[in-house]
Parts: structure tokens; sequence; C-alpha cells
């Protein structure tokens, strides 16, 4: 039987060098130790060898099933990294080739309705400031007269960091960033994205503002002129849509307003989406409050702001019911912007 075993032993080897694919090797190991192979025959035939020999054959058999595994799994990393290989060079994409059938994008549809936000601002002789996304209380809340018990600073809205940091929640800090570095007149929007503890159908913990802010001296700015302002913008956005304000409370404005437009799925005639008033709310507005004027050092001026979102209005010009469709990436949504 020892002559056996090494006949096998020599086959084995044989066997392994002409392997060229993995569906052969899987075969080969069936055959040497599968149910019915032919070293797991050998073992079966211990029981009948006399003492003396079963235990030299037994030591030679583990040797060769030992040998036979090792020679294997070498084998399979071989084959298997030759396969990978091919694998890879049949689905090779060149990507500096042009491919003339690929759509060209427009933008995601929030950049295509923030660049139109800012076209019509633009256009009007605002400037555009930024600022940083983490910013201090001071900025973010203090100057813009929110005392220390207002909810806007709540955990629950708010995401903190050490040291009274914590990333803005609206881009009302570049406003006060530009009236600590510039001289009058002020006229100036300051887009961005902002932060809040917020996610559902209408909320995204990530999404964009556009606010605006103009200052001059005192008696040169009012409502009327904000009113003005704000009709010629939602006209030039949503069409010809009605325009109303309604009375609202801010710690940053006095007077202080919400803006609402006809409802732009219904005309005003009353829908499920403007729960049945004809109107839709689109953005917030008011007088600047003499706090937030003081906390910089201003006297005697006058000034106008307002914030609005843009994910809000691309829903509205797009009908879309869900904020979270923006952000997913899907293409079949995408692709129809």
């Amino acid at each position: 039987m020892l002559a056996e075993i090494e006949k096998l032993h020599e086959e084995i080897q044989q066997d392994l060098d002409s392997i060229d694919t993995m569906e052969q090797l899987e075969n080969l190991r069936i055959q040497i130790v599968g149910k019915k192979g032919k070293l797991t025959a050998y073992f079966g035939a211990l029981r009948d060898l006399d003492a003396k020999d079963k235990k030299q054959v037994a030591q030679r058999l583990n040797t060769l099933k030992d040998t036979f595994e090792r020679l294997y799994e070498d084998k399979r990393q071989v084959l298997g990294a030759a396969q990978l290989n091919a694998q890879l060079e049949r689905e090779y994409v060149d990507v500096s080739l042009f491919n003339s059938l690929k759509p060209h994008s427009l933008g995601h549809p929030i950049m295509q309705v923030l660049d139109r936000i800012v076209d019509y601002f633009v256009n009007m002789n605002f400037s555009i400031q930024s600022g940083p996304l983490i910013e201090d209380d001071f900025h973010n809340f203090e100057a813009l007269n929110l005392p220390k018990f207002h909810p806007a600073r709540d955990m629950q809205d708010t995401f903190y960091f050490k040291d009274s940091l914590l990333l803005r929640t609206h881009t009302s800090p570049v406003q006060i960033r530009t009236m600590q570095t510039h001289s009058l007149p002020i006229r100036v929007i300051a887009p961005g994205s902002v932060f809040r503890r917020d996610y559902d159908l209408t909320h995204s913990p990530m999404f964009h503002q556009v606010e605006g802010l103009v200052v001059d001296e005192a008696g040169r700015i009012s409502f009327a002129n904000l009113k003005f302002i704000l009709e010629d913008f939602l006209r030039y956005i949503f069409g010809d849509v009605r325009v109303r304000f309604r009375a609202s409370f801010f710690p940053f404005t006095e007077p202080s307003a919400e803006v609402d437009i006809s409802c732009v799925f219904c005309e005003g005639a009353g829908c499920r989406v403007c729960s049945h008033t004809g109107w839709l709310e689109v953005l917030g507005c008011g007088v600047v409050h003499n706090n937030v004027f003081k906390a910089v050092g201003y006297e005697n001026v006058s000034g106008y702001a307002f914030g609005l979102g843009v994910e809000r209005f691309a829903m509205l010009l797009h009908r879309v019911n869900d904020l979270r469709s923006f952000f997913e990436t899907d293409l079949r949504v995408l692709e129809q912007f």
C-alpha cells in the first residue's frame, strides 16, 4: 500500500501542475479528498491492516493529506489571482475616453435654484458675502439679539462643539461679520450651508439658506423698500403669484413678517399642500432690530433683513414633496432636472 500511496503523491503533483482553472482544481479536490476520493479510500482501508503496518501507513497518509492541502491552497491562490486579473482586464474602463452619449448635467436642482436666487440679487446690486461654517456663540446668537433662554439655542436644534463653538444654524452670522468689517451703505446677500438637528420630509440636518441685509444711514431704509424688493423677487422666481406679509416675531428684526405666496399648486384655490388656505409660506423678513446694531457698534442707521430656505424654493418649483429626494443621489430623480 505504501507504494500505491507514493504513486498517488506523484499523480497529485502532476495533476496540480496541469490545472488551469478553478473548476479543474475543485474536481481534483473531490477526486482526492472527497467522500469517494482516492485518499479517503486509503484511510478507509486502514481498518483491514495489521497493527504493525497500520501505524506506518497512517503516518504516510496524514503526511500526504497535509501536503495536498498545502499544494491545493497555493494553487487556489494562484488561479484566483489570475482569474481576478482577467476579470479586471475585461471590465477595464478608460475614464479619459469621451462618451458622446453621456447627457450633460445642468447642475444639482438645489444649486440650480440657488443660482437663480443669487442672479436676481446680484442684478439688483447686492454683493455676495460668505463666512465660516463653524461659528461662535456671539456671532450666531448673541449679536442677533437671541437671549440665553431662547429656544433656538436648544441642544435639539443646534450642533454644539466645545468652547462655545457650533455649526452655524443660519447665515445671519455673515451679516454680523459684514457689519463689523464694512462701512455704509451695506447691501449684501449671504448664501450658504447651515446645520440643525432635524430630519424628515421637509427638513434636513444640512440645508441651504440665502439671507439678505441692507443698511444705510437712518431714514434711508424702510419696510416699504423691503416689501418692494421681496415682491419683485418672488414674482421673478415663481411667476405671476400674489404676495402677502403677515406680522410675526424674530428676535433680530422689529417689526417682523413672514411672507406668503399664493399656492403654486392650486393657484390659491385651496389644496392639500397649502392646507386649503390658498397660501404658502416662503420666507421671513423685517426691519433690523436696534439691539443688533448696538452689538456691532452701529448708531443712527436703519436697515432690513430677510432669509429663505433654498430647499423650500426647490421643492415648490419642482413639485417635490420629500426633501430627502434631493440628497439621495438617485439618478432616476436627478436626471429629471
